[in-house]
């Protein structure tokens, strides 16, 4: 057959795994920023360089040829600095050869940990607003998402609701602390409310922390590691790339029970197996010999920044963010347009680029919100305040 003259394919088309639909909120406003020129505050990632020790050894390991597969679980000597680090800073006795698994990115991570448990016909408690891929990989799995909105503008957990939605086919509760998109952050207590909730259920939880070590003002990351009695039950589930400012090396990992960890290695043997080896051996090193100023020094300095900055226009704050790389924002005194046409509008017009919250709620609910990411140069934040200045 001439190949230029072949028919398009015209098969039963493709199952539509979950209910998202076209490409995520990130993709569509870092596009918009870039057609439009405008400053990208919308997507999480920071815009300055990584420590040059850390860039330097992985360059060394590439040099040394550790360009070959790594083992399924991850560098024996990256899970065991995982090991010391958490030791060190949270007091916790993991084991590094049955309870961390390397993974390429924490997204991955979780979406290895759901389908290491779900069925269909399961269901999954989701904290809204929620990060985006959570409600997609539980939808891939066969299983039903049961959203629980976040009381704003502090967005706590209102527990009650939490109860109510615990069924006999609740098999887990997905939780963020800090929190993705608002920046809340949980305390002991919030972690002793869910055991109380779990405690006679076999209701396993996932617990996102990939920015644990994001956390202001002298406040605390309590992570599910230090609850004794949820940890028996728990994922734990961390990056590197909030931690070491390098997203793009896409290096995570999942931190569970010796049981939880065999299950999520069944999945993850069949899904990539393996991570990237150079970059485990620079993580590695550089976990074990880190003189860098620590990361919430300069994200704390850069919100600090930021929000003196904002506060010279008609933004809201309602409360300054407690964790992660994000503040949110109100825009009631410049416009009473849904939240996705003001972010749209706010890009096209006055060229800075923000991210809707309605986009981490299922049903889309509006509060007339928008994420702001802070994880930026000075100069980058400043042009961007500038151009906000004139909407006053």
């Amino acid at each position: 057959m001439n190949l230029t003259t072949a028919l398009p394919f015209k098969g039963r088309g493709f199952p539509q795994k979950h209910s998202a639909t076209g490409t995520t909120i990130f993709t569509v406003m870092s596009a918009l920023a870039t057609q439009h020129n405008a400053i990208n505050l919308s997507q999480g990632f920071p815009d300055f360089h990584i420590d040059e020790q850390l860039s330097r050894l992985l360059g060394e390991a590439a040099r040394d040829g550790h360009n070959q597969y790594a083992p399924m679980a991850g560098l024996p000597l990256l899970r065991h600095g995982i090991a010391n680090s958490f030791k060190t800073r949270y007091h916790v006795d993991i084991d590094p050869d049955s309870e961390i698994t390397i993974t390429p990115g924490a997204t991955y991570a979780i979406y290895t940990a759901f389908t290491s448990i779900l069925v269909p016909g399961d269901e999954v408690i989701v904290l809204e607003p929620a990060y985006d891929s959570y409600i997609p990989n539980i939808e891939m799995n066969g299983a039903k998402a049961v959203p629980v909105s976040l009381e704003a503008p502090d967005f706590h957990v209102d527990w009650n609701k939490v109860k109510d939605a615990i069924t006999s086919r609740t098999k887990a509760i997905i939780v963020n602390t800090p929190h993705n998109p608002t920046g809340a952050i949980w305390n002991k207590n919030d972690w002793d409310l869910l055991a109380d909730l779990v405690r006679d259920t076999d209701v396993i939880i996932l617990s996102d922390e990939v920015y644990e070590q994001l956390v202001f003002d002298g406040e605390k990351h309590y992570s599910v590691l230090e609850h004794p009695e949820l940890r028996q039950r728990s994922f734990a589930l961390y990056s590197f790339g909030k931690v070491y400012n390098n997203t793009g090396w896409k290096i995570g990992y999942c931190i569970a029970p010796p049981a939880f960890t065999q299950a999520f290695r069944r999945i993850h043997q069949f899904l990539s197996f393996t991570v990237n080896t150079p970059a485990q051996y620079a993580l590695a090193h550089h976990l074990a010999n880190d003189n860098s100023v620590p990361v919430v020094t300069i994200m704390q300095q850069k919100r600090d920044y930021f929000l003196s900055l904002i506060s010279q226009t008609p933004f809201t704050i309602f409360k300054p963010a407690k964790g992660s790389y994000f503040q949110i924002a109100g825009y009631e005194r410049i416009s009473d347009m849904p939240d996705m046409e003001f972010a749209q509008w706010l890009t096209k017009e006055h060229g800075v680029a923000t991210i809707p919250v309605s986009a981490f709620y299922s049903n889309k609910k509006d509060d007339k919100l928008i994420r702001f990411c802070f994880a930026k140069k000075e100069e980058t934040l400043d042009e961007a305040v500038e151009r906000l200045k004139k909407l006053a």
